[in-house]
């Protein structure tokens, strides 16, 4: 795992955000204090949240365009229809 200073000087949002759930979850296995357990339970919970919001938004962005590409790759017809302005015909 690398140092919190370190990611957080270089890295990117996701690998400041997994860095950080790394640390966040080896201080729950760590954790002797009950009265501090719900919180970095809490703050871990949000973070894997986060992460996985970030990652959905990465691998699955343009789903209507990745379908339309995968037609045209195909070479089957658009599954859209060209929207025609008033007066176009």
């Amino acid at each position: 795992m690398a140092k919190m200073k370190t990611v957080t000087a270089r890295g990117t949002r996701l690998q400041k955000l997994k860095n950080l759930a790394a640390v966040l979850a080896e201080s729950i296995d760590e954790c002797e204090d009950a009265r501090a357990l719900p919180q970095l339970a809490k703050q871990y919970r949000e973070t894997i949240r986060e992460i996985e919001e970030i990652e959905g938004a990465e691998h699955h962005g343009d789903e209507i365009g990745a379908i339309l590409a995968q037609r045209q790759a195909a070479r089957k017809p658009g599954a859209v229809r060209k929207i025609l302005k008033w007066g176009d015909a």
